[in-house]
């Protein structure tokens, strides 16, 4: 088996190569051709940690594997993020271990794909204001794929820690764009596209803060209790997700859900947009949400397309298993 470890998966994997893996297998999915396993995701009781499993098999590209990791709020003090994941990958033929990747860098690049795809599909062509909610480790590499997807002309953001939005400053000023730290209300008032990539467990967005004709990216829900936005914006808006299932158990419609604002069935798997099977939005005013809850194929995806580059360029490590 192959170990492809932490340190090179920068040099090969671009923004441009998650976005294709991630979209392509959004799509499958759509096509019922990839599909995800029940997640695992549990409170281990030791440093406040969240530890779980997300995993699935792509039929057609036959790839089979796990995704294995969690959160563990402290690690910052260690120097280290407290995101932690690690992909496994197995032969979909004997079942045979293939290879064991380092997945922290791959979780950020295809959480931030997962939202460019959302907003390729489904923000408005003219959207010129992009607005981020959250200033954590994912954010910007949220920022940046976002960027690619728009000609956005200003970035404006918000954070419970307002000093933490210097990165986020930084990129938007490598981007030669400028970039505005507002409160939540203002926000919503002039962003024509807004992630949110926060920790919360209360609404930080509210209906009436947001204007027609808004696209959302929530990708920080992906935990039962945890909630971004107010579930009155998830039933005012089209709701798409990567997985449905997920997206009411987990995800940021699970609360609209439980209170009977919308079911299941008032959402769309973004891969049906994809596919062309779904027309997505349906006009400049309709707002449109999508609830990236992050799905183990996704993982699996991009982890395939780095292991081929790894072997490729002599990387990978080989041994015996």
């Amino acid at each position: 088996m192959y170990i492809v470890p932490e340190r090179e998966i920068a040099g090969l994997l671009t923004r441009a190569d998650a976005y294709r893996a991630v979209e392509s297998v959004f799509a499958s999915m759509a096509r019922k051709s990839a599909y995800n396993f029940p997640v695992i995701r549990e409170a281990i009781g030791h440093a406040d940690a969240l530890y779980g499993f997300k995993s699935g098999f792509d039929r057609d590209a036959l790839t089979l594997g796990l995704k294995s990791g969690g959160y563990w709020p402290g690690n910052a003090a260690h120097g280290i993020p407290n995101h932690q994941s690690t992909v496994m990958l197995f032969d979909a033929d004997t079942g045979r271990i293939t290879a064991v990747i380092g997945g922290n860098l791959l979780t950020a690049l295809r959480t931030a794909a997962a939202s460019s795809v959302s907003i390729r599909h489904l923000a408005r062509k003219d959207a010129k204001v992009l607005g981020m909610v959250g200033a954590g480790h994912q954010s910007t590499f949220q920022l940046r794929a976002a960027l690619e997807q728009r000609p956005f002309e200003k970035v404006v953001a918000w954070n419970r820690n307002a000093d933490k939005l210097a990165a986020l400053a930084t990129v938007a000023e490598e981007a030669g764009l400028p970039f505005d730290s507002v409160s939540p209300e203002a926000l919503g008032a002039q962003a024509d596209v807004i992630i949110t990539i926060a920790s919360a467990s209360e609404p930080l967005l509210m209906k009436d803060w947001i204007k027609p004709g808004t696209h959302l990216a929530c990708m920080g829900t992906d935990t039962k209790g945890k909630q971004e936005v107010d579930s009155a914006l998830v039933a005012a808006a089209r709701c798409f997700s990567d997985e449905i299932a997920q997206s009411t158990t987990i995800g940021e419609c699970q609360h609209a859900v439980a209170d009977g604002s919308i079911g299941p069935t008032d959402i769309v798997e973004i891969g049906a947009v994809i596919n062309g099977a779904d027309e997505g939005r349906r006009s400049d005013r309709e707002i449109t949400l999508f609830d990236g809850t992050g799905v183990g194929l996704q993982d699996l995806a991009v982890a395939a397309s780095v292991l081929e580059r790894a072997v490729e360029r002599g990387v990978a490590v080989s041994v015996d298993f």
